[in-house]
This record gives C-alpha cells, sequence and structure tokens, in this order.
C-alpha cells in the first residue's frame, strides 16, 4: 500500500500540504491567476528561515528592504521560508517578525499582519508549488528522478576523491517515457529536477552589473521538489516572487551564482523576473564571519541589554554603502531620504561592534531631548524596574514620571558635559 501511495505521487505531482491556502496563483499555463500587481510601486520580501533567532545579517537586509520599499512608496513583505522542516524552530518565526517591529521596520504584508498575497508561509503554498512542478513536466523543462540516496551519496565520494566538484550526473533526464512509467507502476521513490541549459542570458544586478553563470557546465540537474512534496529554495523563491508580485530582489551576495539558475526557471515558466540586487557580506570588523555561536549578535540580546533599535539600525548602515552621507547619529527617515541602491558597493561591510554603546549613546541623548521619545523612555524604565526587582520593596516615588523623567535628564547632561565617561560598554540603557 504504502508503494502504491508513492507512486500515486510521484504520478500525480505533489498535491497539497497541511493547511494549504489559496492565495494568489501561478499565471501562464496553471490556471490560478495573476499575482498582485506592481502598480502601486515597488515589491520587496525579506525571506528568512526560521530555524532560530534573528541576528545582524538578517537585520541588514531586512533594512535594506524596508528601506528600498519607502524611499519609492513601495510594499515591504516578510515571507517565512520554512520549506526545510528538519530545520524548523518552534516559535521562531513570530520571533522574526515581533524583533522587525522592536526594529521599528514592521513588514506591511506578513503571517501575522496577512495581506492579498498570502500565505506568507512557504509550508502552506504546497500545492502552488505542485501545480508549478507539474506545468514544468508537462513542458519538458523538469524531469522524474529515481536515483536513490545511496547512488548519490556515491557520486559525490567518488567526485571529492577525484578532487572533483561533487554534481549529480543527470542520468534520469536521458529516461525514456515507458521507463519513466514503469518505475512509477513500482512504486519508486522520485523527486522531480529541472533541466539546466547551457547559454545563460547575462543579467544587470543592482550591485555587481553584469553577470552570468553557466550553471550547465559546473552543477547538476537541482532538485525542484522532493519526495515529501516540499520544494526547494530555487522553485519556491521563483514561484512565490512571481506570485507575491515581487519587483526587486534585494538578498545576499551568496546566492549571487544562482541567480542564472532562477533565471532559467523563470524564461521555462514564460515569466518576466525581477530586478536582482545582491548586497555584500556583512563581517566582523577584522573580516572574519559573524559568529552566532555565542549569541551575540541576535537582536533579542541587544534589546534585553537595553540598546536603542535605532542604534543598531544605524550602525549596520554605517558600516556599509548605499547612502548619499555617512555619518553617525542617523534615525530612519534620514537614512531613507539618503539611500540610493546605485551607491551600494561591493566591497563587504566591516562591522564594529564595540562602537555600538557609542551610537547608542547618540540616539539616546536624542530620546531624551525630544519630549514624546522621553515619556516612551521612562515608560520603559518603570517596567525595568518592576522587572530587576520583581517583588521586592520599591520606594513608590522612585517610579514617579516626574522623578524618572529628572534622572533621564541628568544623565543627558551627564553625557554632554567635557570629560565625562561614556556609559559603561556593557549596558545599552542605565
Amino acid at each position: 500500500m504504502a508503494r502504491a501511495l508513492r507512486a500515486l505521487r510521484c504520478a500525480a505531482g505533489p498535491g497539497p500540504g497541511p493547511g494549504s491556502g489559496s492565495g494568489p496563483g501561478p499565471g501562464p499555463g496553471l490556471g490560478l491567476g495573476p499575482g498582485p500587481s506592481p502598480e502601486r510601486g515597488p515589491r520587496v520580501r525579506f525571506g528568512p528561515s526560521p530555524t532560530g533567532f534573528l541576528h545582524l545579517g538578517g537585520l541588514r537586509t531586512a533594512l535594506y528592504n524596508y528601506i528600498f520599499a519607502k524611499k519609492h512608496q513601495g510594499t515591504f513583505i516578510l515571507r517565512v521560508e520554512d520549506t526545510d522542516q528538519s530545520r524548523v524552530v518552534p516559535g521562531a518565526a513570530e520571533g522574526i517578525e515581533d524583533m522587525l517591529d522592536w526594529a521599528g521596520i514592521p513588514p506591511d504584508e506578513s503571517p501575522g499582519r496577512g495581506g492579498p498575497a498570502g500565505p506568507y508561509v512557504q509550508s502552506r503554498r504546497l500545492e502552488l508549488y505542485g501545480r508549478a512542478g507539474a506545468a514544468l513536466l508537462a513542458s519538458g523543462a523538469a524531469y522524474r528522478c529515481f536515483c536513490s540516496p545511496q547512488r548519490l551519496q556515491l557520486l559525490r565520494r567518488d567526485a571529492l576523491r577525484s578532487q572533483q566538484t561533487p554534481r549529480y550526473d543527470n542520468r534520469c533526464r536521458h529516461l525514456a517515457p515507458a521507463e519513466v512509467a514503469q518505475k512509477l507502476a513500482q512504486g519508486l521513490d522520485c523527486v522531480i529536477r529541472f533541466r539546466l541549459e547551457k547559454g545563460v542570458q547575462p543579467f544587470q544586478d543592482l550591485v555587481y552589473g553584469w553577470n552570468k553563470h553557466e550553471v550547465a557546465e559546473v552543477e547538476g540537474d537541482p532538485v525542484i521538489l522532493k519526495g515529501d512534496g516540499f520544494p526547494t529554495y530555487h522553485l519556491a523563491n521563483v514561484v512565490d516572487d512571481h506570485y507575491m508580485g515581487i519587483t526587486h530582489v534585494l538578498r545576499g551576495t551568496e546566492w549571487l551564482a544562482s541567480t542564472s539558475k532562477h533565471l532559467l526557471l523563470y524564461k521555462a515558466f514564460g515569466w518576466e523576473p525581477p530586478q536582482f540586487g545582491h548586497l555584500p557580506l556583512l563581517l566582523n570588523k577584522d573580516g572574519a564571519k559573524l559568529s552566532k555561536r555565542q549569541g551575540d549578535i541576535f537582536l533579542e540580546r541587544f534589546a534585553r541589554d537595553g540598546f536603542l533599535p535605532e542604534a543598531l539600525l544605524d550602525i549596520v548602515t554605517n558600516c556599509g554603502s548605499g547612502f548619499t552621507e555617512k555619518q553617525m547619529g542617523r534615525t530612519l527617515e534620514e537614512l531613507i531620504s539618503q539611500f540610493e541602491v546605485g551607491r551600494i558597493t561591493t566591497h563587504s561591510a566591516l562591522l564594529d561592534l564595540e562602537a555600538l554603546p557609542e551610537f547608542n549613546r547618540i540616539h539616546l541623548t536624542r530620546h531624551i531631548e525630544n519630549q514624546g521619545l522621553r515619556q516612551k523612555l521612562v515608560r520603559e524604565l518603570q517596567g525595568l524596574v518592576e522587572l530587576v526587582y520583581g517583588d521586592q520593596q520599591v520606594d513608590p516615588d522612585v517610579l514617579e514620571n516626574e522623578y524618572v523623567e529628572r534622572v533621564l535628564l541628568l544623565r543627558k547632561l551627564c553625557f554632554l558635559s567635557p570629560g565625562s565617561h561614556k556609559p559603561p560598554e556593557e549596558s545599552g540603557v542605565e
């Protein structure tokens, strides 16, 4: 019975998964209608995997997308990319959206807020990917692959032994229709692979200029739909970007080499691709990769330690490029007004977290000087005192609004007085 069910899934294509939503569907040849119209301005997206807390690298990508959208009166979308279910951390998706809200760059459309292009969680869009895969099979742009994991592992082992880059040998792309039908009748497990073709067209990246990568010469045909009905990154992102009406894709430079592959998918579907811009890496000031091992680059840590979100937005843009001016203390509104995508360079952004307390001091001073922001600080400090001391006896006068406000104003004078000491680096707000 199990083998018969597997054969049925392979023959019919992946069906809807748990919680599948309708959402905007595929256009040409897939019978589900077009996605949202981009006439109201650009539509960009931030697509994190819910594998843990939001870190500074993710914040920087989300921030550039947010700034681009607001600069051009567009829409910023949060899309949760959870197709690798083995790595999903419960509550991580909600935590990411909460941190975007805390940082002051909330999405216009998201799992929490909804919107016209939902669902905004990829595991709820399996029916869409199944229909897209079936369309590629029907056109001959994709094929079923029956190679076992053991065979693929042997291919990888042999390539490494020969000091070559591991790649699939495209064995199943040459199966005759009768052979495919026979294997399906036997109930063999299968995946769907996309046929990579030579002769890719160059594309103009918004940051790196003209690019192309002859992926068919260095890679085997990639899996786009797994046997369980879940898509891989390549199919899911192309399908979702099209049906969500994404006009510009701003993502990390690690995806630059895969863009030619994605453009081949757009061509196979007959869709107009978005414009691509790949952001340079965000690194430590010594050029090393940001480390997540100690948890010291997660936004929850900075929020817990009292750093202002404005300071984080300021420092991750100050170390990079894309703005007409470069100085400490810029507000989000100033970042939006100064942003020009053509000013983003290909140089890696070197982040000096030792300077964060100084960035925080500047923004804290601005908060204290502003009546509305100062009242917000008062409420936050009252909450922190109650959180830290709990049921312990606290003098009620200490929590009075007027008293807390006076403390903040005195602290501001300390910040600005000649020869004064900076706030301790281990804390953002005292």
